[in-house]
């Protein structure tokens, strides 16, 4: 769908300098995803992995996110072998509800109840992020964050339309289970992309 260099502006990698590339096609539905133009694939040109590199290399980024949409709806193997080869670490950004495929530095994983992740993902997640848009989220973000390894770093963000609602949740959960971590969407506030 798009490619950009810009700063990681959520979780574990958050403030980072990063270049991404968001991939189109998605069917995980999320009624507040804030990039809805993402979902239908066929509306997006296709590039090379060449010309992807190419341009990454034009920057002095050493992270490249894959996200989209839902990314793992292609086999992204070429890709990231590709990325590896020319020297970046590869991160992945999913819902997890497609099998992996690709070769990762780093995986966040944010499941979503409309379409839950598979089974195989979540020991591989490095970072689960998870969005508070009800209190409801409260109870599918603990049921995750069993499934996860023990290393996989927990983060709880507020969905950005409800954030002034859910931030006292948040907080006060976090509090009492600090386990997890608060994530921002950063680059919202920074007004970047």
């Amino acid at each position: 769908m798009e490619h950009f260099y810009t700063l990681q502006g959520e979780g574990y990698h958050q403030g980072k300098a990063a270049y991404f590339i968001r991939l189109g096609g998605c069917d995980v539905g999320c009624v507040w995803c804030d990039v809805k133009e993402s979902w239908d694939a066929s509306a997006h040109p296709l590039l090379s992995v060449e010309h992807l590199v190419d341009e990454i290399k034009k920057t002095p980024s050493k992270i490249v996110v894959v996200t989209g949409g839902e990314p793992l709806q292609h086999n992204l193997d070429e890709l990231t072998a590709a990325l590896r080869k020319a020297g970046f670490q590869t991160h992945l950004e999913t819902s997890g509800a497609y099998p992996l495929s690709g070769m990762w530095d780093w995986i966040c994983l944010s499941p979503k109840k409309f379409k839950e992740p598979l089974q195989e993902i979540l020991p591989q997640a490095h970072e689960l992020k998870v969005i508070i848009y009800h209190q409801s989220d409260f109870e599918w973000a603990e049921k995750y964050a069993k499934q996860v390894s023990p290393d996989c770093k927990l983060y709880l963000q507020p969905e950005w339309e409800k954030s002034s609602q859910m931030m006292p949740l948040i907080i006060e959960y976090i509090k009492n289970h600090p386990k997890w971590e608060l994530s921002l969407q950063i680059h919202k506030f920074i007004q970047v992309p």
